[in-house]
């Protein structure tokens, strides 16, 4: 099996989620460079934006990167033009289905690569050419199916013949083990990049992970049918009472309305949304991001050994 590595030609086989209002051009930038495919997350920004960040991203690496489109975005359709029009190597989908756009990105020499909480999905994904698949699993942070990844991973490597990149709950190098021995070709991570020097988000937000334990996130929206993994918080707590006794969409918008913004920009940790994974509690300090990547692929690397001399 080749190693995702091999496939998108980094260092590492780790791809940098593309967290919304999070995953800038610089922030993707460092992550490629630090050895990792960094990718810049298009969730929060316009078409002009967009355009921006990747052109920024392309004046501060010549390493690979990608752009991440959450196929719900109103400018979806302008997004799937510019990732072609600007060259970009590697496309990244949540949220849908991207069939309608792969014969252009295709036709581009894009690779596309998109994310699944289901095997079936990714099943029904495969004819259309797609390079690989992401199976995220419930631990992590954002939006979030239903099934672990434990349980998910194997499942998909059995459903496709594509490449299947593991995501959700991986943060240091026995999770990354795990996900390889579950036969993923590589690893995506979020959650223990957000605690990166390089990462934009408030300082404010990245305390509040470093103080994270294990059962400090929350999932708000289970029940109206659009989970979100989050910290715990006066806003996520009241947001889950809210919808437990009965409150409609309405109501339970107004809790949710630009908070990952006041979250990542003005470090509001009462009321923003403090998207984080279930791997919170693993996160101890502010490090550099090469640092952090390194760490997780040497470690990584240890423990398959470890296993093997074992054996």
């Amino acid at each position: 099996m080749k190693l995702l590595n091999e496939i998108l030609g980094t260092r590492y086989p780790i791809i940098q989620g593309g967290m919304a209002n999070i995953a800038t051009g610089e922030f993707a930038a460092a992550c490629s460079n630090a050895g990792a495919l960094g990718i810049i997350g298009a969730g929060g920004m316009n078409a002009d934006t967009l355009r921006q960040n990747i052109r920024r991203c392309k004046a501060l690496t010549n390493k690979p990167f990608g752009v991440n489109i959450m196929l719900m975005h109103p400018q979806a359709d302008e997004f799937a033009k510019i990732v072609v029009e600007e060259g970009v190597p590697v496309v990244t989908t949540g949220a849908g289905n991207p069939g309608k756009y792969v014969p252009m990105w295709k036709a581009a020499g894009i690779k596309v690569i998109p994310v699944v909480a289901a095997a079936v999905l990714a099943k029904h994904l495969e004819p259309l050419g797609i390079d690989a698949v992401i199976a995220e699993g419930t631990e992590s942070g954002g939006h979030v199916g239903e099934m672990t990844t434990m349980a998910l991973v194997p499942q998909v490597v059995d459903a496709v013949s594509v490449p299947v990149i593991a995501a959700g709950g991986i943060a240091d190098g026995r999770q990354m083990a795990a996900a390889l021995a579950l036969g993923a070709c590589g690893v995506q991570v979020g959650t223990c990049l957000l605690v990166s020097e390089e990462c934009p988000i408030h300082e404010n937000y990245k305390a509040a992970l470093l103080k994270a334990k294990d059962s400090d996130t929350i999932v708000t929206g289970r029940i109206g049918g659009s989970p979100v993994r989050v910290l715990k918080n006066r806003m996520s707590r009241e947001y889950v009472r809210q919808e437990k006794a009965g409150a409609d969409k309405m109501e339970l918008e107004k809790f949710t309305l630009g908070s990952l913004r006041r979250a990542v920009f003005e470090g509001d940790t009462a009321t923003g949304s403090l998207m984080a994974g279930q791997v919170a509690g693993m996160l101890h300090e502010v490090r550099p991001v090469a640092d952090i990547l390194a760490d997780l692929y040497e470690s990584g690397r240890q423990r398959i050994a470890a296993l093997n001399a074992e054996c």
